[in-house]
Order: structure tokens, then sequence, then C-alpha cells
């Protein structure tokens, strides 16, 4: 089971990229093209904007808030059930939502059930890819997350005609449905490793078997001991009084049996919560780390809300009559797609640094959101959801970027600690936006706001991560100590 060259970067990894692709284009076409049944809810429940909008926020946002313990899930179960266990969860609360009462029923429902099945689908999916492949990892995350993109377009589409012809509650009932088919794709994912619980069943049922074992031949040489002509009284005597002792150890074990299992499972969890929160500082002191996740969620805080409110944008500026068959949700998500494919191909080109090139379409996407308040036209924000959308696919450079700053040991944890900061910007992002718009009813400062955002993250990712800082900190080391760090390889520039 262990990786080998011949199988890394190709033969069944890439049956491994095909399911993981489907599997996030199922699990996040409806999430991620919210921004469709967002009007249809704000008039079926006349709430606020910014009290709906919390749908939309908890869908995106729970699941990677939620990273760390959906890694920890990866970890010790493996991919391929966390995949089965996520597609209940999601065609769960799609078909629970289709019977929602309110907005609070859900947020609950639809947000964070569906959000949390998201999230344990993302982290398998990205995990296991990573494992299968190296030296083209940038191409075979940039597919697998081109998923999600070619999700929202379809799903997208595919809600505004259900929703026509089968209402609204139809809609959710049949997506569903479909998602369902998250469990097959699980089916693909045969692990490259094996998972954390089952190296502990396996080591759990060899020592209960050498248990086992060690009482059979104590009782076999009893027996022998005891039928033998040659065996003295003293002898016997001895084994007589061992036999005793061994019982008299048994009872008491078993007076114990019942906390002392409970006190070992105690014991246990604390060792590993202990050497968690120990490993999650270490990942947290590197500098361009903590960048990173600083960027990610001033990123996520800023331009996940014109996924949500793009729709309606058009429509409080009077533009509803142009809208055409294609929705600008649909559109963003092509370019999205066609982003996440070019800039994973970039990204793996060896003069290209992967994090500036991460800041630079942090620039361009800020640029973007500021330009939205001016544009009065649809033709205007058809192209800017092109833009917006061709620069979002830089979440196809996350797991890329956080394997070359921690090293693949640590891709996981890190990976978890980083959807967690970019999960936290996007629950934010969409309610602060939302109550913008009901404070002014307009939404010329809250786009205003989201563009200052991700203009700020890029500007501390690009700071913190310059190459002086690492001079610096290795001229403060003692020089008979040499100090060495995996930042050095992504923060120069070849």
């Amino acid at each position: 089971m262990e990786p080998s060259q011949k199988v890394l970067d190709g033969g069944w990894g890439w049956a491994i990229v095909a399911a993981s692709f489907m599997a996030q284009l199922l699990a996040y076409g409806s999430p991620q093209s919210v921004g469709v049944l967002y009007p249809e809810w704000l008039q079926a429940f006349r709430q606020g904007k910014g009290m709906t909008a919390w749908v939309g926020s908890l869908v995106a946002g729970v699941g990677l808030v939620a990273s760390p313990v959906c890694s920890a899930c990866v970890d010790n179960f493996g991919a391929r059930p966390v995949t089965i266990f996520s597609g209940v969860m999601v065609a769960g609360g799609l078909m629970l939502s289709a019977f929602a009462p309110n907005v609070q029923f859900l947020i609950f429902s639809y947000g964070i059930v569906v959000g949390l099945g998201c999230g344990l689908v993302y982290a398998a999916t990205l995990t296991i890819t990573c494992q299968y492949f190296e030296k083209r990892r940038g191409l075979a995350l940039g597919i697998v997350t081109t998923g999600t993109s070619f999700g929202t377009f379809i799903y997208a589409t595919s809600q505004n005609e259900l929703i026509v012809i089968y209402g609204l509650d139809g809609c959710l009932l049949i997506i569903g449905a479909v998602a369902l088919n998250l469990m097959a794709c699980a089916g693909f994912m045969r692990p490259l490793n094996m998972p954390g619980y089952y190296l502990k069943q396996k080591a759990a049922l060899e020592r209960s078997t050498e248990e086992q074992l060690f009482e059979k031949h104590t009782l076999e040489d009893l027996k022998i001991s005891t039928g033998s002509n040659t065996t003295t009284p003293q002898k016997t005597k001895e084994l007589l009084i061992a036999a005793d002792v061994t019982d008299l150890v048994q009872t008491e074990s078993k007076r114990g049996s019942l906390l002392a299992p409970v006190m070992k499972a105690i014991k246990k969890k604390q060792q590993a919560y202990s050497k968690y929160t120990q490993s999650t500082y270490e990942i947290l002191q590197n500098q361009a780390m903590v960048a990173y996740c600083i960027a990610v969620f001033l990123f996520s805080l800023g331009a996940f809300p014109p996924v949500l409110f793009i729709e309606d944008v058009a429509q409080s500026q009077g533009l509803i009559e142009e809208v055409s068959v294609i929705p600008l949700v649909s559109i963003g998500a092509i370019a999205t797609c066609v982003g996440k494919l070019v800039l994973g191909i970039l990204v793996d080109i060896r003069w290209i640094n992967g994090i500036y090139l991460y800041a630079f379409t942090m620039f361009a996407g800020g640029a973007a959101l500021l330009v939205i308040p001016i544009i009065k036209s649809y033709l205007g924000l058809q192209i800017l959801s092109v833009i917006l959308g061709f620069f979002s696919g830089n979440w196809s450079l996350t797991s890329y970027i956080t394997t070359k700053i921690v090293g693949l040991d640590r891709l996981t944890q890190a990976h978890g600690v980083l959807m967690f900061f970019g999960g936290l910007g996007i629950m934010l992002g969409p309610p602060v936006v939302g109550w913008f718009f009901d404070w002014t009813q307009s939404y010329d400062l809250a786009f205003f706001f989201s563009g200052s955002c991700v203009l700020l993250g890029a500007l501390v990712l690009s700071v913190l991560t310059l190459p002086c800082w690492n001079r610096k900190s290795g001229d403060s080391e003692r020089p008979d100590i040499q100090y060495t760090s995996n930042c050095d390889k992504v923060a120069c520039v070849a």
C-alpha cells in the first residue's frame, strides 16, 4: 500500500480525478448556484436580504469552517467512506429544504446540513488527489476543482427551468435525488494508504489475538503438567497456585473493566488533541502560512458575495428585462472553470511563483469588484462576471500552495486550517453585503467594501512573503544552528 513512482501521476490516478470531478459537480452544483434560488426565497418568506443571505453564506462557509474536522475524518476513515456519508448529508439536506416553513429552518437544512456534506466532499477529493499526484498535482487539482464550476453552470440553468415547471419545492427534491449519485463516485476512490481507523483496528485485532494465544498456551501447559505421570507434587502445587493467581487477576480485571477502557480512551483522546494543537501551533508559526490564511479570509469575505447577489443586483438596477437565457451565475461559473484550468497549468511552470500568482488574481478581482457599482448595463455585468469568475478560479491553487509551504505530510491539517479562514470569510461576506443594502437600499457601498477587502488581502500576502523576511530570520539565528524552512522554496523567485 506504499506509494510508488509508478502509481503516482498516472494510472488509476486519472480515475480518481474523474470521480472527484463528478463528486464536486454533484455536491457543489446547487450551493454554488444558490444565487438563482435567493430571489425565490426572498419572495417566498418575505425576510430581509441580510437574513436570507445567511442561507447562501452558511452552505458555502460551514463546510470550510469545519475543514479541520472534515480533514480529521478523511485521515481516520479514508476518502471513500467520507464521500458516501457526505452523499447522504447533501441529498438529505436538499430534500429536507423542500419542506422548509421559514428561513430559520432553511438555514439549518440547506445552510448547515448541505454545507457540512460539501465540506466533507471537498476534503476527501482534494486529499486523495494530492496523494495520487506529485509532478502533475497542479493540473490534477485544477481539473478536480472545475467540477464545482461545471456544476454551477449546469445547476444554475437547470434550477431556473425546474422552478418554472415544478416549483421551488419540486426543484429541491429533484436535485436532492440527483445528489445521491455521490455514493457511486465514492466507489472509485481506492485508498493509496490505509486510513488511521483501519490501522488502529488492525493493531487492536493483533493485540487481542496475541492475548488469546497466550491464554491458550498457559491452559495447555497446565493440563499437560497436571496429567503427566512424571510431575512432582511440588510442581503441581506451584502450577495450581499460578492458576489461582491468574484467576484472581482476571477477576480483578473484570471488576475494573468498566472503568479502565473509558480512562484509556480519554487518555488517548487527550494525547491526540494535544498533538493536534501542537502541530497546528507549529503550522501557524510559519509567516507565509499566516499571510496566506489572512489573504484567503479577506478574499472570501469580498469575492463570494457577487456569486449570491449578482442576479439581485441586475434586478435592483432595473435590468430584469434584459436577462438572457443563461444567468449571470452560469456565465461566472464558465469563467471560473476556465480560470481553474489555466491557473492550474500556470502554477506547474517552474519559473512561476504560486503565491505571487495568487496575489495577482486577488488584485485583479478586487479591482473588478470596485467597478461593479459604476456599471449600469447588463452587458457590463456580464463582462465583470467573466473577470470575477476567471480570477475566482484561484481556489484551485490552495492545495498546491499549502503543500509547497508546509509539505505533503502536513497538507491535510494545514489545508483544514486554511479552509477554516476561507469559510469564515464566506459566512460573513453575504450577510454583511445584505445588511449594507438594507441600510442604504443600494449595493454601491457594499461592493466598495468588498473590493477594498480583497485588495487589502492581496497587499498583505505580497508584503509578508517577500524574500527579505527569510534573510532577516536567517541572520537572527545563531551561527552554530542550521535554520531550514520549507517556505524558502516558495517565498523566493526562481
